[in-house]
């Protein structure tokens, strides 16, 4: 899934949920912009798989800014519509999360 996601967003293929786009505005940790998204996915690595999500199968993605940024997304990709969704995006706090892959328990 990792491969036709990076596929997506080197073409421009891909849409934002509206909760996507209000937590990226909204984080407490600094606004989110599309190209900081846009280079932790292509940088990034699936963490998390969500097979059974409706309507379509998502992943929790893993990725870094070119400034070093530490991001998570979670994505679906649209086979119908040969698309990505981004759902959500948020920068993980190193209280929940070890080494921002692992979830702390």
């Amino acid at each position: 899934m990792l491969d036709k996601i990076k596929e997506c967003f080197v073409s421009e293929k891909y849409l934002y949920s509206q909760h996507a786009r209000e937590e990226m505005e909204t984080e407490e940790l600094g606004e989110i912009i599309d190209e900081e998204v846009s280079q932790a996915i292509l940088g990034g690595k699936i963490i998390e798989e969500y097979p059974e999500d409706i309507p379509y199968p998502s992943c929790l993605i893993y990725g870094r800014t070119s400034n070093e940024r530490p991001l998570h997304m979670v994505c679906a990709y649209a086979d119908d519509i040969r698309k990505v969704i981004i759902i959500t995006a948020y920068e993980p706090s190193p209280d929940r999360w070890i080494d921002f892959e692992r979830r702390r328990t």
